[in-house]
């Protein structure tokens, strides 16, 4: 870890300055077509690696004489997608190698990060893009500057989320075929002045959604000046456990495409960053120059740098960020985009009626969901293919963390590659032993997710636990294996204690009601780091449908009381515990308790004749 470890020594002590813009500075030059190789190659920075090296060189050479201590690679649109507007998408290696070998030469004993754009496609944005290209464009730019000698990778001038996703695990399987993990990776997203990145996230959910990618620096660049993000960055600089960047155009170009921000007003806009310790690394982005980092070196030296958060958010994501905590407890799940429990839903999969079904999701949103389950196993059709078309129109629609709920690890990973977001997988268990935990285990970590965890296990006669003690030891095992042996975060753990009908005469399940709530506060208690969820309407299974809601209800009042952090709910026919009379409430709790002589008969007749 030589790389990350030198790095991060420096970064304790002090702000590193990072160069400033390469394609002002290339303009300035005053280059023309025979410098870029010819006509068909003008325009194409990049290129110059190869034709012009003196030209790039000198460059990083005049932003090192102005005190940077961190130059970037030439490298910013090498995606071979974007090189094949050149006709040079084959020789992308070749020039990520070149650049990296001329910048590696220039900084000497400074640093050189590896940087690759945001490129001119998004997979949410424009859709013009597949996950698994991204990745293997990314994966070649990544290869190609570990060849060449750099320090660190950067994404840059993110736009979208789910870009970043694809490009880190391209980046990774890079650095896993070079032996390169020492080196860090770093992201630094484009904030537009509405106040999100193009593809709708802001810099929370940003940060919460790539938690998994263990980034050695997360930050802010291009797009504005640095006034626009002074809200941002404060909140950025907040959260993020790794280091923190900045780096500013020179204000907001006028007609004439010149930026207006002198070397001294960029610096004294970014005084309050540094004095206010936001962040760890600052420089210069469009319409940057030397005399800019120059300025802004003059501005760091001395100043102490920022210190990261301690402990890692407890949160999930989609376009918007959502942390369950005490003060909003329980998270309502919507259950209705779910094949298995909605009947409407169902019919509108079966119909190929995808964008109907996807206005279901944002139904339960309107009434209230923040987190949507969504559940496409019908054994009649085709779950990957149902699945892949009906996530398409859903995150068109909806911003809220999505619940992907199947069995199939292969429909996670598809769903997964939906989502810009952290969402949760629904879920895991030891049914089967270890061997769900090491199907799903890995997709957590590559794609970033919290995951449901079933108390249930592989004992023959007791399986799915239905005691206050069976629960608590099965959550506990659970959690030792999947925090020790698969390596997922406690903060990504959410325990289902399980919740049986408690009106169907079965007498197993006879007082559960009361044993889930018990159960439910012992992991609580006992696993604090982690969360719960429950699937509250199974509790009233086979009741009167009039009598179902008020019994959901009461059921989930009193497990919101013992500690729930998220309930599986139909949002659109949720009865509040304090609208629901109080002799209702008796015949509820009465059947939860199970007091009186037949509290089943007595709850089924009061609600019996009820519409």
């Amino acid at each position: 870890m030589l790389n990350m470890t030198r790095l991060a020594d420096v970064l304790a002590r002090r702000i590193l300055v990072l160069d400033g813009a390469m394609g002002t500075m290339i303009q300035a030059a005053g280059l023309g077509a025979d410098d870029f190789g010819g006509e068909r190659y003008e325009g194409c920075n990049e290129h110059l690696n190869l034709t012009r090296p003196d030209v790039i060189r000198g460059i990083h050479a005049a932003y090192l004489d102005a005190g940077a201590d961190v130059v970037s690679t030439n490298t910013f649109g090498c995606a071979p997608y974007v090189l094949a507007e050149y006709g040079l998408a084959e020789r992308a290696h070749e020039l990520c190698r070149a650049a990296a070998v001329l910048a590696r030469e220039a900084a000497g004993d400074r640093f050189v990060v590896g940087a690759m754009g945001p490129s001119t496609r998004s997979i949410s944005v424009t859709r013009n893009v597949t996950f698994d290209e991204v990745a293997a464009a990314y994966e070649i730019q990544a290869a190609a500057l570990l060849a060449g000698g750099v320090d660190a990778l950067l994404l840059e001038t993110a736009q979208d989320t789910l870009n970043l996703k694809a490009a880190a695990l391209g980046v990774r399987r890079a650095q896993s075929a070079a032996r390169r993990l020492d080196v860090p990776l770093m992201v630094s997203a484009t904030i537009e002045p509405m106040g999100t990145m193009l593809a709708g996230q802001g810099v929370e959910a940003l940060y919460v959604s790539l938690q998994h990618l263990g980034l050695f620096s997360i930050g802010l660049n291009c797009a504005t000046g640095p006034e626009f993000m002074t809200d941002h960055l404060r909140s950025l600089a907040a959260i993020a456990t790794c280091w923190t960047s900045v780096y500013p155009n020179a204000g907001l170009p006028d007609e004439g495409g010149q930026y207006g921000e002198t070397p001294q007003s960029l610096a004294l806009k970014l005084a309050r960053f540094v004095d206010e310790r936001w962040v760890n690394f600052v420089g210069g982005c469009c319409g940057t120059t030397p005399e800019h980092i120059r300025a802004i070196a003059r501005l760091v030296a001395g100043k102490p740098p920022r210190v990261p958060a301690p402990v890692e958010a407890q949160a999930v994501s989609g376009v918007e960020v959502l942390y369950p905590a005490d003060d909003n407890r329980p998270v309502f799940v919507g259950e209705r985009t779910n094949v298995i429990g909605s009947r409407k839903f169902k019919e509108l999969i079966v119909a190929d009626r995808f964008d109907d079904a996807a206005e279901i999701g944002r139904a339960q949103v309107r009434a209230s969901a923040q987190v949507l389950d969504v559940c496409l196993a019908n054994p009649d059709r085709d779950e990957a293919a149902d699945m892949d078309r009906f996530m398409r129109e859903l995150t068109r629609r909806v911003k809220v963390p999505l619940m992907i709920d199947s069995t199939d690890a292969a429909v996670l990973e598809l769903a997964l590659r939906h989502c810009q977001g952290k969402a949760i997988v629904n879920s895991i268990n030891l049914e089967d032993g270890e061997e769900r935990f090491e199907r799903v285990a890995p997709l957590l970590r590559a794609y970033g997710a919290a995951v449901v965890v079933g108390c249930i296990d592989e004992n023959k006669q007791q399986g799915m636990a239905v005691t206050r003690a069976r629960k608590l030891a099965v959550a506990e095992r659970s959690y030792e294996l999947l925090t020790r042996k698969y390596g997922i975060p406690a903060r990504d753990l959410i325990f289902d204690p399980l919740v049986f009908p408690v009106g169907t005469g079965d007498v197993n399940y006879i007082g559960s009601a009361v044993e889930t709530i018990e159960g439910l506060r012992a992991i609580k208690s006992r696993l604090p780091e982690c969360k719960t969820i429950l699937g509250i309407s199974n509790v009233s299974f086979g009741l009167p449908p009039a009598g179902r809601e008020v019994l959901n209800g009461v059921f989930l009042y009193h497990c919101t009381k013992a500690g729930l952090d998220y309930a599986i709910i139909n949002t659109e026919r949720l009865e509040r515990y304090p609208s629901i009379p109080e002799e209702e409430r008796r015949l509820a709790e009465d059947l939860l308790e199970n007091r009186g002589a037949d509290p089943v008969a007595a709850f089924a007749a009061h609600f019996r004749d009820r519409v």
